[in-house]
């Protein structure tokens, strides 16, 4: 019998991952990634006995696939996936194809920002309910390797956009929208139509019988959701409008009510502050209602979560200033939550690849909340542009030890010092990841 073949483009944790479990399930498994893969890939693979290239694509091995699992970060506009595409090769994400291989239930969390927070933060109270649950999406493990490796009932997985683009019959149980606002237009031809359709695929293969839980202060989704209605169970949550269904404030507190249960939980005994956390919380302590989840547990779980890194963590206080790692907010939708959250005068350190970004709606936030702006890329000049006249300081600078010695000059007793760079991170780091590390250890170098 023709083993079929499954050749993965991309050498990295979702397509090392996706090798796994292709070569477990009897596939013809070949990994090819254009650049360099790292030594512990390579190791997988070759402990696998999975054959792998690097540095190239050579066309006759690929063309030959029965289907192909492209890396998220392969756009498709790529003359290789256009190819693929126009031979009537099936090209799809790490998601798609290992979910066929589980019956698990799944909780899918997309958006803009707050996606990771609320994955963790699900993952903890679904954890704590003594559910068998795994986590993954842009985070640890990648879902194909638990796939092939773990045995869990339940997964909750963060989902990109880009991975959402290549889904055919994926389906959550459960869906999450935290928000959307313009992200990534450089992918999709920078309409934000584009983005907001990719976000939606995460609810399009629902049913009845599916939920779809979303932000219903968020104007973007209300508005596709009245033009483009979906098959799903709707459960809203809002700061500012009572639901009779859904997640809404009322004196301090979170009320919750689905299926005319209701859960009460007061906003102040979350760990994670700010009204973005207190809509992540929101969002997540629907899913566990949903899945069962004593009462009990799931107020206990939302006072004890300890936060993500680099997403507003507190890194030290010096000289009665506070030092503030925020890397992971690489857009502008990210930045106004960081700064809307700082109840002091704030060193706001910014830059890093601009991905089209409009920063008109940070300019009431900077006016009233910004003593200096720290520069920190290649090129700062739509920064100084939006921010010079609103700005009292403005200083540009090339390195993260550059940019933390200078916010330290600057910052005054009782004042933040905010890394929150609203920008991708490609021009000086390799991720937002090592731009935090590098925050971090620049501010304990003081």
């Amino acid at each position: 019998m023709h083993k079929k073949r499954l050749v993965i483009l991309g050498g990295g944790e979702s397509g090392v991952g996706t090798a796994i479990l292709g070569k477990q399930q009897g596939y013809d498994v070949f990994v090819s990634d254009k650049g360099e893969i790292k030594d512990k890939y390579k190791n997988v693979l070759n402990q696998f006995e999975i054959t792998w290239e690097e540095k190239q694509h050579t066309k006759a091995n690929i063309f030959n696939a029965d289907v192909v699992m492209k890396s998220p970060g392969i756009p498709e506009t790529v003359s290789l996936i256009k190819e693929l595409i126009a031979k009537g090769i099936s090209v799809i994400s790490e998601i798609e194809f290992a979910v066929q291989f589980t019956d698990a239930t799944i909780v899918g969390i997309t958006g803009s920002n707050g996606k990771t927070t609320t994955t963790l933060l699900t993952h903890h109270i679904l954890k704590n309910g003594e559910l068998n649950v795994g986590v993954a999406g842009n985070m640890g493990d990648s879902f194909a390797k638990q796939v092939a490796e773990q045995n869990y009932d339940t997964y909750v997985l963060e989902l990109s956009s880009f991975q959402l683009d290549g889904i055919v019959d994926f389906k959550p149980h459960i869906a999450i929208i935290t928000n959307i606002t313009p992200d990534h237009l450089d992918r999709y031809d920078y309409k934000f139509e584009n983005y907001i359709a990719s976000k939606f695929r995460i609810a399009m293969n629902q049913t009845s019988e599916d939920y779809l839980i979303y932000d219903a202060d968020d104007e973007v989704l209300v508005n596709w959701l009245q033009k483009h209605p979906v098959k799903s169970k709707l459960i809203p949550f809002s700061l500012v409008k009572k639901l009779e269904n859904g997640a809404y404030i009322e004196k301090q507190n979170i009320i919750l009510t689905i299926h005319n249960k209701t859960i009460t939980m007061p906003t102040d005994s979350l760990a994670l502050e700010g009204q973005h956390n207190t809509k992540n919380a929101m969002a997540a302590s629907a899913v566990a209602k949903l899945l069962n989840i004593r009462k009990q547990t799931i107020r206990e779980s939302m006072s004890g979560f300890q936060g993500v890194e680099h997403r507003l963590e507190k890194v030290l206080k010096i000289q009665n200033v506070q030092y503030i790692n925020d890397s992971k907010a690489t857009n502008i939708n990210a930045t106004y939550y960081a700064l809307e959250s700082m109840t002091t005068q704030t060193v706001w350190i910014v830059g890093g690849v601009d991905k089209g970004n409009d920063y008109t709606d940070l300019l009431p936030l900077v006016h009233e909340k910004v003593k200096a702006i720290i520069c920190l890329g290649v090129d700062n000049s739509k920064i100084i542009e939006s921010f010079g006249r609103v700005a009292d300081l403005m200083v540009e600078t090339t390195s993260m030890d550059e940019a933390v010695q200078m916010a330290h000059k600057i910052a005054e007793k009782g004042d933040n010092v905010l890394l929150s760079p609203a920008c991708a991170s490609f021009d000086l780091f390799e991720n937002y990841e090592e731009r935090g590390r590098q925050f971090k250890a620049a501010v304990r170098n003081l």
